[in-house]
């Protein structure tokens, strides 16, 4: 016969979470959002199509504004290959960030992010684990663009530790301005509206700028426009690091412009989740 011991009171009984997922403070937090960001990678993996526009996107736009402005422009295609990579990494990179908050927003409608309130870990970890994941996705565009840049004649005078100090700072720059996105994603009613909203935005940012043409070749006002554009200040700094190894004042322009975007949307966006999750 099976004897059955009585519980007294009413405390709950105790689960031990497995080492690594559950616990509390600041290096469970961090462990628990790498934890997320390793499912995004995973998501990646299973759907490959989500890298489209980081790894088919660039060798397109480069090889088609190339050939089509090249001659034009810059009188040869040789020429040309300086101008128009830092813009095709720069439109890239930046674009490529409207996905943290689609991907958001879709994660929450889904009801995934319901299931992680359920789990023993901390609710800013699904986020966090979000946004470094798509670091993962800017490396990747900034690994193709060169690449393609490079196949096609491309010789960057500024030297291999420019190239890779051009391609960090579009990285930081580009995750900076995730948070925005991540923000439409989590105050947005649906994924179509964060994309819609997100593009509607960013692609006279990234077509009115210096990314094509140089701005001395525009109308007066257009010009106007495209000389204070933060996208030009990027694409500009990114240039003179590539072309010329020089770190001038349009690099510490763009970092502290990200600075300002994460000390604004990194607040807001959390405040924002947090009442939701």
């Amino acid at each position: 016969m099976t004897t059955i011991t009585p519980t007294t009171g009413t405390t709950a009984p105790r689960v031990t979470p497995r080492p690594g997922i559950g616990g509390s403070g600041l290096g469970a937090t961090v462990r628990q959002s790498f934890t997320m960001a390793y499912r995004g990678l995973v998501k990646v993996r299973r759907t490959p199509e989500q890298l489209f526009d980081v790894t088919l996107m660039p060798i397109i736009f480069t090889v088609m504004f190339t050939y089509i402005f090249g001659g034009a422009i810059a009188g040869d295609i040789g020429s040309y290959l300086p101008i128009i990579i830092p813009g095709i990494l720069v439109q890239t990179n930046i674009t490529s960030s409207i996905v943290t908050g689609v991907q958001l927003r879709e994660d929450m409608d889904k009801g995934v992010f319901d299931r992680f309130k359920s789990l023993p870990i901390a609710r800013i970890a699904p986020l966090a684990g979000a946004l470094l994941a798509d670091t993962v996705r800017y490396a990747i565009a900034t690994t193709i663009t060169f690449a393609t840049g490079f196949a096609m004649g491309l010789r960057p005078e500024g030297g291999f530790g420019s190239v890779v100090l051009a391609g960090l700072l579009v990285v930081v720059v580009a995750w900076a301005v995730s948070w925005i996105f991540a923000y439409f994603g989590v105050i947005a009613r649906t994924a179509s509206s964060v994309s819609g909203i997100s593009n509607m935005v960013l692609f006279p940012l990234t077509f009115l700028s210096n990314a094509f043409v140089p701005a001395d070749t525009l109308p007066d006002w257009l010009r106007w426009f495209s000389e204070v554009n933060p996208i030009s200040h990027l694409i500009t700094a990114v240039r003179d690091l590539i072309n010329h190894g020089a770190v001038t004042g349009d690099l510490w322009i763009s970092l502290l412009g990200a600075a300002v975007i994460v000390a604004v949307f990194a607040p807001l966006t959390v405040r924002a989740y947090m009442r939701k999750a």
